[in-house]
């Protein structure tokens, strides 16, 4: 069938592509090759102009008062595959990006209503980086965490352009729920929901920043997904007024202990807390935090069942040395204190992750020493997001596989870790391995 013939065959309509607003384009300045009898057909094509274009975009060619006969983009490693809509107004490259400091070349003929062709060709250049930016996301992939935990992206070169990074960065759930990402600064990005994450689900985090310009010249080289899961619900509420810690498992109380906390001048911080991490053993050293070994508040013990919780050195453990004021009195250091059959109990049924909320006393648990998210409102968290509160996306019913990540922690602007929750964390800081939650070595018990 000849290509007049094909026309009148599909009824040749006027149709003009309609572009997606969520899609980035331009029009491209073509040169003309028209036989005789001019041709009512024009070509266009986007990403177009004389400067260079963000390569974070996809090809399309468009027909106007005409169809597209035939379009061949050339790129770097040749021929880019595209289909032609059922109209034939329009050609779209399979390719969602276009490589970087590259040019690219269009050749499109359209035929009008009257059979008469018209050829275009034309040029597309992409920008050239300065820089590429990559991200780091904790929790690791695979790791199975508590409802507390919060979805942490750092990022190793500062970001300028965040609503856009914020719409790149996508969570996946089992079925969709509020939450909002949340800057540390230029180089961190918190997810948490509005609420605890639902008990026993897998999340996936999807850094869709291939092609996209994070600042002036920076862009993202690939795109990368993340998959964990979140385990039992666990939730352990400690009254420093009548020494308890009752535990919450999936909504039920399942034990209160006896316990102590901080006796005068040395409080446990009221708030929501989470675990950081977790140690079967640890050495706590008061000179850590600066206490001289003449001090009489110095102590140096070797403590079981340690679960970390804030980074200044906050944890439950097994405290057998206190266990006759345990119950009835505060006389620890800042720590959650209690018997050694208790803390083994509570350590094997937590995860990094679980909550912990402490009440009953006056100091008050300060943001950044842990991961302390949910210490503030949720219009208090919404104030560090560009896009505000998103509804995460339900996920397959087969969740993707995560990829293997490799590379090291990047750094921050002054070329120190920082912590899960955008603080600096001390200069001794480690990393769970589990989890890649950051943590640290001072301790008070």
């Amino acid at each position: 069938m000849t290509v007049r013939a094909r026309l009148l065959a599909l009824g040749l309509g006027g149709a003009v592509l309609a572009v997606s607003a969520c899609t980035p384009v331009a029009s491209v300045e073509f040169d003309t090759v028209d036989p005789g009898n001019q041709s009512r057909a024009s070509v266009s094509a986007e990403p177009s102009g004389e400067k260079k274009v963000d390569p974070g975009q996809r090809i399309t060619v468009v027909a106007t008062d005409g169809q597209l006969a035939n379009v061949t983009v050339m790129g770097p490693k040749g021929k880019l595959k595209g289909d032609i809509s059922a109209d034939g107004t329009v050609w779209t490259a399979k390719r969602e990006s276009l490589a970087f400091g590259t040019t690219y070349t269009v050749e499109a003929t359209a035929i009008d209503s009257r059979g008469v062709p018209t050829t275009t060709t034309g040029s597309i250049r992409t920008k050239e980086p300065r820089a590429f930016i990559a991200a780091v996301v904790s929790p690791r992939a695979d790791a199975t965490v508590g409802v507390g935990m919060p979805i942490t992206v750092t990022f190793n070169r500062a970001v300028k352009r965040k609503a856009d990074v914020e719409r790149a960065l996508v969570v996946y759930t089992p079925e969709p729920l509020e939450g909002a990402w949340s800057w540390n600064g230029d180089t961190q990005a918190q997810f948490r929901p509005k609420e605890y994450w639902p008990a026993d689900i897998d999340v996936t985090v999807a850094i869709n920043l291939k092609g996209l310009e994070t600042a002036k010249l920076v862009y993202g080289q690939k795109d990368t997904e993340t998959t964990f899961h979140v385990g039992p619900s666990m939730i352990t509420k400690v009254n420093a007024q009548t020494h308890t810690a009752t535990i919450l498992r999936e909504g039920a109380a399942i034990r209160t202990i006896p316990i102590t906390t901080g006796k005068l001048g040395f409080e446990t911080r009221s708030g929501v807390k989470v675990v950081v991490s977790k140690e079967r053993t640890r050495v706590m050293d008061a000179a850590t935090g600066g206490t001289e070994e003449s001090d009489p508040e110095y102590y140096n013990l070797e403590v079981e069942y340690a679960m970390r919780v804030t980074y200044s050195g906050e944890f439950l453990h097994a405290a057998p040395w206190s266990v006759g004021s345990q119950g009835r009195d505060n006389v620890s250091h800042g720590c959650v204190g209690m018997s050694t059959e208790n803390a083994a109990w509570l350590y094997g049924l937590t995860n990094v992750g679980d909550v912990v909320e402490v009440t009953g006393t006056s100091n008050v648990q300060n943001l950044g020493n842990g991961i302390t998210v949910w210490n503030e409102t949720w219009k208090q968290w919404l104030e560090g997001s560009e896009t505000g509160a998103v509804m995460t996306v339900a996920a397959p019913v087969t969740a993707p596989e995560a990829p293997q990540e490799g590379g090291t922690a990047p750094e921050s602007s002054d070329g120190t870790p920082g912590g899960p929750d955008g603080s600096q964390a001390p200069q001794d800081a480690g990393v769970d391995q589990g989890t890649g939650v950051q943590q640290t070595s001072f301790a008070q018990r």
